[in-house]
C-alpha cells in the first residue's frame, strides 16, 4: 500500500467557546508568536511528507484562504472545500468526497500533536483496517476521556458525551482513513465521529495509535497558555545521569551519598555551555537502589542538591530531575527503557519531544528515546558529554540529525 500524501483538515466551525477571539477570525487563525495556529499544523504536515492539503472551511473562509493561498509559500498544494458554517463534520467530509484520495489523513484544525507519521502508518498497515485514530492515553487527567481501547489497540467504545463508565483515553484526531469509510455517512448533516465511530467499533475496524505525548489546542481559553508555551519551543536537553555526568557505578551499585559522586571530565563545562546557549537541562535517571533498600529518597535528594549547587557554581544549571525509584522487575512505566520519565518531563515543561535530544550512555536510554519519539545520542569513553555538547551547539540545524 502506498502511504498517503494528502491531508484533510476540518476547519469550518465557528469556535463559539473562544469568543470574543473568534468574532472576527476562525479559531485556527488565532496567533501564537506572530503566526496562526494552523500554520504550525501545515508545517508539521509538510515535515512529515505530505504534499497536498485540503481545508474544509465554513466560518469566515476568506480569512484562511487569503493567508494560505495556494500553499506555495509552504511548499505544499493547498485547496479548499467550503460549506455552510453550521454544517457538521460528517457533512463537510461527505461533500468533499470527490476530492479525496483512496487513503488520506484527517485532522481537526484545533489540535496540534508532534506527529511522526511513519509509526502511525506502519500501525495502520499492520492492522489492515479502514480507519486509525490517534488516542492520547490521558494518564495525567489532562482532559476528559471519551473512548475505550482494548489490549489489542482497537477502539471498543466511543462516547461523545464522555459519561460512559470505564472510559480511558481521548481521540485527538490525526486519523488515517480509507475513502470507503465515507460510505458509512448518510446524506445528512451529521457528526463524523458520532456517526462513523460506532459503526467501525461494532465491526472492530477502528484501531488506535496510543500516545502519552500531550497534544495542544485552541479548543478553549483554558488551553491557550499551555499552547503558547509549547509553541514557543524553548530549547531543552534531556540527560541521563550516571555515565553521562558522573562516573557510573558498577552494576547493582549506586551513588548512595555525595562522597560517592565523581564528576566526569568536562561534564560541568558542558552544563555551562547549555546554560549559555539558553537550554533547559533535565535529568532522567533510574535509581533502583531505593527499591532495593540500599539508599533512600532523602539521600538521593541530598546528592542532587549538591550536584545542582556545583553545576551552578561552574556556570551551568540543572532545571529538574526525574528519577525512577522502582526495582528492575516491578513493571513500572518510568524505568528506562520505558519512556515514562521522558513524558513526565514533557508534561512538566510542555516540551516537544520530537525536537528535544536525549543524551545517554547505554541502549536502555536509546530505547526510551525511541519510544518517546526523541532523537538521541550516546556518550562513551571516546565521546564525552562535552564533545557531544560542542557538536550539538555548533552544528547547523540541518546537520544535527547526523550526530547520532
Amino acid at each position: 500500500m502506498i502511504r498517503p500524501t494528502q491531508a484533510v483538515i476540518l476547519a469550518g466551525g465557528r469556535g463559539v467557546r473562544l469568543r470574543p477571539l473568534t468574532d472576527h477570525r476562525p479559531k485556527p487563525m488565532i496567533e501564537f508568536h506572530g503566526r496562526p495556529f494552523l500554520e504550525y499544523v501545515i508545517e508539521l504536515l509538510r515535515s512529515q511528507g505530505f504534499r497536498r492539503v485540503l481545508l474544509l472551511l465554513g466560518y469566515m473562509p476568506e480569512v484562511i484562504q487569503k493567508y494560505f493561498g495556494d500553499g506555495s509559500r509552504w511548499g505544499l498544494e493547498i485547496s479548499y472545500a467550503i460549506t455552510d458554517a453550521e454544517d457538521d463534520t460528517g457533512w463537510r467530509i461527505k461533500q468533499a468526497a470527490s476530492l479525496l484520495d483512496p487513503v488520506f489523513m484527517l485532522l481537526y484544525c484545533d489540535n496540534y500533536w508532534p506527529m511522526r507519521f511513519e509509526p502511525l502508518w506502519n500501525h495502520f498497515v499492520s492492522k489492515n483496517v479502514p480507519a486509525l485514530v490517534t488516542v492520547y492515553r490521558n494518564r495525567d487527567r489532562y482532559t476528559r476521556d471519551n473512548l475505550i481501547v482494548d489490549a489489542d489497540e482497537y477502539v471498543t467504545a466511543y462516547d461523545k458525551g464522555r459519561t460512559m463508565p470505564g472510559l480511558g483515553g481521548v481521540d485527538i484526531g490525526f486519523f488515517i482513513l480509507r475513502r470507503e469509510v465515507l460510505d458509512l455517512l448518510p446524506a445528512q448533516n451529521v457528526s463524523f465521529e458520532g456517526t462513523v465511530y460506532p459503526q467501525l467499533v461494532a465491526r472492530r475496524q477502528l484501531c488506535a495509535y496510543l500516545t502519552d505525548h500531550r497534544y495542544y489546542s485552541v479548543g478553549s481559553h483554558e488551553r491557550l497558555p499551555l499552547t503558547h508555551q509549547f509553541l514557543r519551543r524553548d530549547p531543552a536537553i534531556l540527560l541521563d545521569r550516571d555515565g553521562v555526568l558522573n562516573q557510573k557505578p558498577p552494576r547493582a551499585e549506586y551513588v548512595r551519598s555525595w562522597d560517592d559522586w565523581v564528576w566526569l571530565p568536562g561534564a560541568k563545562e558542558a552544563l555551562r555551555l547549555f546554560k549559555d546557549a539558553g537550554y533547559r537541562v533535565i535529568l532522567v535517571s533510574n535509581q533502583a537502589g531505593i527499591a532495593r533498600g540500599v539508599m533512600t529518597e532523602a539521600a538521593l535528594a541530598e546528592v542532587h542538591e549538591h550536584m545542582k549547587a556545583e553545576a551552578r557554581a561552574a556556570g551551568g544549571d540543572i532545571d529538574a530531575v526525574f528519577h525512577c525509584p522502582h526495582g528492575w522487575n516491578e513493571g513500572c512505566e518510568c524505568r528506562k527503557p520505558k519512556p515514562g520519565m521522558l513524558f513526565q518531563a514533557q508534561h512538566a515543561f510542555q516540551l516537544d519531544l520530537t525536537r528535544t535530544w536525549f543524551i545517554g550512555d547505554d541502549e536502555r536510554d536509546s530505547e526510551a528515546a525511541r519510544a518517546a519519539g526523541c532523537p538521541s545520542i550516546l556518550v562513551d569513553e571516546t565521546r564525552s558529554l562535552l564533545d557531544v555538547t560542542r557538536e550539538m551547539l555548533h552544528a547547523a540545524p540541518a546537520t544535527v540529525s547526523a550526530l547520532k
